[in-house]
């Protein structure tokens, strides 16, 4: 009697997983795992980064790569080249004609970038906007301006 009880509930679980598996969409399972990453980054920011279909925004697209391959961008800019600093220079709108400009710039700066190993994504993005906009290779203006 314990073996057909027990096969009536194993029978009857799979039943009812069956019948709620076909009610999982894409859309509740990309926000099933987007919302995780979105509370952690809005959280961390104050701001929410993705927008209701789980893109992240445009405004937040520099921080949200350079927060998720931090160690890589690091790696590559203490190098001065390297595929996330070539997407990093492209995030940030470095023009192409400019980019081996960025990248001598990242590994000359690099100490200022990254004064500690305590350094955060959100302090590297900032201070790399401060020297994007202040060096006249980049910005096009003559040093004195």
């Amino acid at each position: 009697m314990r073996s057909s009880t027990a096969r009536f509930a194993l029978l009857f679980s799979a039943f009812i997983l069956m019948l709620t598996l076909p009610a999982c969409t894409s859309k509740g399972l990309i926000k099933a795992t987007t919302d995780p990453t979105t509370d952690i980054l809005s959280s961390t920011s104050g701001k929410a980064w993705f927008t209701e279909d789980g893109l992240v925004k445009d405004e937040f697209k520099v921080d949200a790569f350079t927060a998720l391959n931090f160690e890589n961008v690091k790696q590559d800019m203490a190098q001065g080249q390297g595929e996330y600093l070539t997407s990093l220079g492209s995030l940030l709108g470095v023009p192409e004609d400019r980019q081996a400009t960025f990248f001598q710039l990242t590994r000359e700066k690099y100490p200022q970038l990254v004064p500690t190993d305590k350094t955060t994504p959100a302090e590297l993005v900032a201070a790399l906007h401060s020297e994007l906009t202040s060096d006249p290779r980049l910005t096009g203006r003559p040093s004195g301006d």
